[in-house]
């Protein structure tokens, strides 16, 4: 039997999300499996990967083989670099110690990686909150301003009517005086 680790699709329609399971490679994809492994959540930004990596590392070591797309992920999650580790140990490069400490410090950097995108994700959107509430607050104000009705355009309107008044009477009588 060849195990393979791969993706079983779950969610609805246009809502994926999967989990990581060591199956049968005979089987369906969303068919039985042996052991389920994980969880990726590409919906969430940034994606969201967890996986037991300890179980993972003891099917790789056990021979399955994961999918393109898996192996990507089990490398995101710092799997395939354990189950490198661990075969320095077997060939006497490296000790269990050695080995939990350099897996440690790279898990402790990747999280930080993972946390600091977290953080400029959430200061852009904070940002964009509030140039946005900016915006609508000069809008705001500049539609209630033009509401408001401003006494100085009251008395242009009111002086308009008499300065036509004054030049229309104005205007015939200087046409007489160009006819006499």
């Amino acid at each position: 039997m060849a195990v393979r680790i791969r993706l079983q699709r779950h969610g609805k329609k246009g809502k994926p999300f999967y989990w990581i399971v060591a199956a049968d490679s005979r089987v369906k994809r969303d068919g039985k499996f042996l052991e389920k492994l994980g969880v990726y959540n590409p919906n969430t930004n940034p994606a969201t990967v967890e996986v037991n990596v300890d179980q993972a590392v003891k099917w790789l070591f056990n021979g399955a083989q994961p999918s393109d797309t898996a192996r990507t992920l089990l490398s995101y999650r710092g799997v395939m670099l354990k189950k490198h580790l661990l075969e320095g140990v077997k060939k006497g490069a490296l000790t269990e110690e050695q080995v939990t400490e350099r897996f440690e410090a790279w898990v402790a950097e990747k999280d930080a990686k993972i946390q600091a995108k977290v953080d400029g994700l959430s200061k852009d959107a904070a940002k964009t909150k509030a140039d946005r509430q900016a915006v609508e607050k000069t809008m705001s104000d500049d539609r209630a301003e033009a509401r408001k009705p401003q006494p100085e355009e009251v008395v242009e309107e009111a002086e308009a009517p008499a300065a036509e008044a004054t030049s229309t009477e104005e205007a015939p009588a200087t046409e007489e005086k160009t006819e006499e």
